[in-house]
């Protein structure tokens, strides 16, 4: 049990720690306090409490004091064990009060005028607006990105571009496509598999192609093939721009 702690932001010792460090029975002690009790201005240096006994569990009281109390309390105890203790008492109190003093406080203002006090409030409602609108922002975004990471659908080069600029990555359609060909993630070689992607994307699941049947104008059978951007792929490219997961989006 440490000589000195701090309760209430004060420095306070126990009666129970003074008779076990001056080898005093405690309830002796507490009859000491209680006789300093009977005079009011002393009354204000110790505060009633109460401990667990370790053994039975019950419930004894004893008091909190703090430098002034012990002062008062520790005067009579003589012997020279009593004044070494008082010393380490002494000691224990000055660095406990110098800790609250180097403590840094919570820098209320409090203000000093109507005009001041309504200035204030105005400024609080309008921060917590701009509070409240982040939020609703930022569940928009989780929101949307739950909605493309879950879809089976995914988005198209130029879609996939709009969402990853909302998102911090300064990139257009062309300039994906040129990327997403450099990295191999897209057919870089000229001819029917151009900007398709490359069976690495497809093994991964970053991409998908999406087929589409239709007759022309001569009633030829036709195949479009559109390439899309998965949700897994989406998040995938967005943390890799954004230097390989130094800054990501979280999907909580």
């Amino acid at each position: 049990m440490d000589l000195v702690v701090i309760q209430n932001r004060q420095a306070v010792t126990t009666s129970l720690q003074v008779a076990e460090s001056f080898e005093k029975r405690h309830d002796n002690v507490l009859r000491e306090i209680e006789g300093l009790l009977k005079i009011e201005e002393a009354q204000k240096y110790f505060q009633a409490g109460a401990y667990e006994h370790p053994q039975n569990k019950q419930q004894y009281r004893m008091y909190y004091m703090n430098r002034d109390g012990f002062t008062l309390l520790a005067m009579g105890f003589n012997g020279k064990k009593a004044l070494e203790f008082k010393l380490k008492y002494i000691q224990a109190f000055n660095k406990m009060e110098q800790a609250l003093i180097e403590q840094p406080q919570p820098n209320y203002h409090l203000p000093s005028t109507f005009k001041e006090a309504l200035i204030m409030l105005a400024e609080s409602v309008d921060e917590n607006d701009k509070l409240k609108q982040q939020i609703e922002n930022d569940r928009e975004k989780v929101v949307l990105a739950n909605a493309i990471t879950t879809s089976d659908e995914g988005l198209l080069i130029e879609a996939a571009a709009k969402y990853m600029r909302q998102n911090g990555v300064n990139i257009g359609r062309d300039r994906l496509f040129k990327w997403l060909r450099g990295q191999g993630y897209l057919v870089s070689r000229q001819g029917r598999e151009y900007n398709m992607p490359t069976q690495k994307s497809l093994n991964q699941g970053l991409m998908k192609i999406h087929t589409q049947q239709y007759f022309d104008s001569e009633g030829e059978l036709k195949v479009n093939r559109q390439v899309v951007v998965t949700g897994k792929g989406l998040m995938f490219f967005i943390n890799k721009f954004l230097h390989d997961g130094q800054l990501t989006l979280r999907l909580d």
